[in-house]
């Protein structure tokens, strides 16, 4: 019998879920004339590339993307990032990815934004998961889920339909 996935955000949720935090990003900066949007390779910065969309929709704030590439089996690894270390320093900075699962991949990308004075530095997630290893938290976050350890969410924000679905 085959195991039935389960969407817990549909296409309309997920685009809700991006404006509001979007207007949550825009109440936390309504004094900058910039924000940095690092997203997190893959998911995240797709995710950020939305955000960035929105927010130039509904703020005059010109939020500058970062790719943020991190080798999630081996996190301890030099982390690269799309803009130089001077383009955001003493700026407001939000890291950004699709799933927060143990931390692993948000604390080491913090870690990384620590070695560069910052204005301001927040997190968000489209998926906030409840199996934390590190003590990391979403500042912005779509939606949290209890999930038990052996299931996993993937998140599709690209093409005509976008979901989250538990698998």
């Amino acid at each position: 019998m085959a195991v039935k996935n389960n969407i817990i955000l549909n296409h309309n949720e997920i685009n809700h879920k991006i404006r509001r935090i979007a207007f949550q990003i825009y109440e936390n900066n309504v004094n900058e004339k910039e924000v940095i949007l690092a997203g997190i390779d893959k998911n995240g910065y797709v995710f950020a590339k939305k955000l960035k969309t929105v927010l130039q929709k509904i703020s005059e704030i010109n939020p500058i993307l970062c790719k943020v590439s991190i080798d999630k089996k081996n996190p301890h690894a030099d982390i690269e990032t799309s803009i130089s270390s001077d383009d955001y320093k003493n700026k407001s900075l939000v890291l950004v990815d699709d799933v927060l699962n143990s931390g692993t991949t948000l604390i080491y990308g913090v870690r990384h934004f620590l070695n560069v004075p910052l204005k301001q530095f927040k997190t968000a997630v489209l998926v906030n998961r409840n199996h934390k290893k590190y003590p990391v938290k979403a500042d912005f976050k779509g939606i949290s889920l209890s999930t038990s350890l052996h299931e996993h969410v993937n998140v599709v924000l690209e093409g005509k339909t976008f979901e989250a679905v538990l698998e």
